[in-house]
């Protein structure tokens, strides 16, 4: 009996070509979440090179739990883990709320640690609560992760400092924009697996442009080593902070729903549905991945969707494909000198680049949302006020300033509020006394219809029909 696709060995070269293709395809959305949080902390360029390291490094293992597996952990179906943008947010919000900014990191990792081990303990009973998670609340959350990073992209086309003379100048957002353009002219004009590291040629073309103007610094390459090990705790030893650690827990909880709709997801692709079991698995070897993850000094590590859409697109369904890209993100982790190509990469081409990265985020979440049937009225208003809860921390950031400290945690986090709105409100309006009004259409408030005039045209019926009754 022939090997489903999922478990064919490919010929060694097909297999390493293939699965260095997904780390193309993934390594602009491993490498940025180090770059925002130790940008936040201020990070000298070595220390934010050993940072990017050690997250390749933890992504690759996570990828091995996930698709190889051991016992009832991973999924074992062709899926690539790395960091997920879901903490990005949280993690800043801990970062500016820290006094001490060598604390940062410690506190982040013990709130993951923390998290990662809850969601393993969890994992079996959230693969049985997964319909209080469906379209229309995955989406929610996931638009919101696009539009929460959208700043820092707009933030990183500026400059590398506020308080630089140069910060806004003309030349930093024309390298942004010519990026951006680079970026958008590849996924247009090419095909294939050149379309597929748009972003990473793009991150490579702005550079050279960037040379001229003085901008870009090749000094991270020069000092770094050719072989090294992410030391375990090499930022301090972790801290257990409660305010960092609900917010974390918000954030697994997140990240376990992008998980299990991606399961869902592939489980279609690769002709494997992914049933209760197979997602318990997966979210074990999240969860685990994650709470391994900042012994190493990496981050909460989730599903990335992007390489899913590869998959689809190659029909290449092996898993084992996908291990290998997980040994070569293990080798990189293991390379300092080649994770600190990135940060050879001028801000202002991150963050043109960072636009097509990040708005492809909301725009997955918009994707899910057209399969929510907002046709109904309670996925409107579920919509409508996660939406406007998750963005209140981007478009007024002083709105919880007179909330105690350790809550600004958890409310600063547009994504973590956000969530936790949108599955209250899925609750309350399909799952607690919404059967009547389960049926509704959507009563759109720009489109004509009945409205103000339909009332009054009623009320007027009444009026005549109680003089006739005089």
């Amino acid at each position: 009996m022939a090997d489903h696709p999922v478990d064919e060995k490919l010929p060694p070269l097909k297999m390493a070509t293939t699965g260095l293709q997904h780390v193309a395809a993934m390594y602009a959305g491993v490498v940025a979440p180090p770059l925002i949080v130790g940008a936040a902390i201020g990070l000298s360029a070595t220390e934010l090179t050993f940072l990017t390291g050690a997250c390749l490094f933890t992504a690759g293992l996570a990828t091995f739990l996930q698709t190889l597996g051991i016992w009832k952990i991973g999924a074992r179906l062709p899926f690539v883990n790395g960091v997920t943008f879901a903490g990005v947010a949280p993690m800043t919000a801990v970062v500016a709320s820290t006094d001490d900014k060598s604390d940062a990191l410690p506190i982040i990792f013990g709130a993951v640690i923390v998290a990662g081990l809850l969601g393993f303990v969890a994992a079996p009973f959230f693969s049985k609560a997964i319909r209080f998670f469906p379209p229309v609340v995955t989406g929610t959350v996931i638009t919101l992760i696009g539009i929460s990073l959208l700043p820092v992209a707009f933030g990183w086309a500026q400059g590398p400092s506020p308080t630089a003379d140069d910060f806004g100048s003309a030349t930093n957002l024309g390298l942004a924009g010519i990026t951006l353009a680079i970026v958008l002219f590849l996924r247009r004009f090419t095909r294939g697996f050149v379309k597929q590291i748009a972003v990473l040629l793009g991150l490579v073309a702005g550079t050279l442009v960037a040379i001229p103007f003085g901008v870009t610094d090749f000094g991270p390459v020069a000092d770094a080593d050719v072989v090294g090990f992410p030391t375990p705790f090499h930022f301090g030893a972790p801290q257990f902070q409660i305010a960092a650690i609900i917010s974390m827990c918000v954030v697994m909880v997140v990240s376990m729903t992008e998980s299990t709709a991606d399961m869902l997801a592939l489980g279609e692709i690769v002709d494997r549905p992914a049933d209760e079991k197979t997602i318990a698995a997966g979210l074990r070897a999240d969860t685990l991945g994650s709470a391994l993850s900042p012994v190493f000094n990496g981050f909460m590590c989730s599903a990335f969707a992007q390489n899913i859409g590869l998959v689809a697109m190659t029909k290449i369904r092996s898993r084992y494909v996908v291990a290998v890209g997980g040994g070569f993100l293990v080798l990189m982790g293991l390379c300092p000198m080649a994770a600190s190509l990135i940060a050879v990469v001028p801000r202002p081409v991150l963050g043109g680049a960072g636009v097509v990265l990040f708005g492809s985020v909301a725009a997955s979440g918009i994707q899910t949302l057209v399969r929510a049937s907002l046709d109904k009225d309670n996925n409107v208003l579920i919509v409508a006020v996660s939406l406007a809860v998750g963005i209140i921390p981007i478009a007024a950031p002083e709105f919880y300033h007179s909330f105690p400290e350790n809550a600004r945690i958890i409310l600063d986090s547009g994504i973590s509020t956000g969530c936790v709105a949108a599955v209250l409100l899925n609750l309350v309006f399909n799952h607690i006394g919404g059967r009547e009004r389960d049926a509704e259409d959507v009563t759109h408030p720009m489109e004509a219809g009945d409205g103000l005039e339909a009332v009054l045209a009623e009320e007027d019926e009444d009026d005549d029909a109680e003089q006739d009754h005089a």
